[in-house]
Order: structure tokens, then sequence, then C-alpha cells
């Protein structure tokens, strides 16, 4: 299992949950928002 964000990039708060099937989905009650968190890879293209 990947380590969960601390706060949300949208309004920085920390109430954050797993959302939906997709891994990486989660979603903030503060703001209430979905979003997606996917590592993009190391180093240069």
């Amino acid at each position: 299992m990947r380590a969960a964000p601390f706060y949300c990039p949208y309004c920085g708060e920390t109430d954050l949950e797993p959302n939906g099937d997709e891994a990486g989905g989660f979603y903030c009650n503060s703001c209430d928002r979905r979003f997606i968190l996917a590592f993009g890879g190391i180093g240069e293209e």
C-alpha cells in the first residue's frame, strides 16, 4: 500500500479519506473535492 497524503492539495486541511475504486483516489471533507494522486517518475525525461 502506498502512503496517503497528509494534506489536501487544494485547501491544505487534513480531513482526507480514501475515495473510489481507483488507486490513489482521495476525498477532502473540508472542501468537498475528490482527487487522484499518481506517481510521475524519477528524474528527467
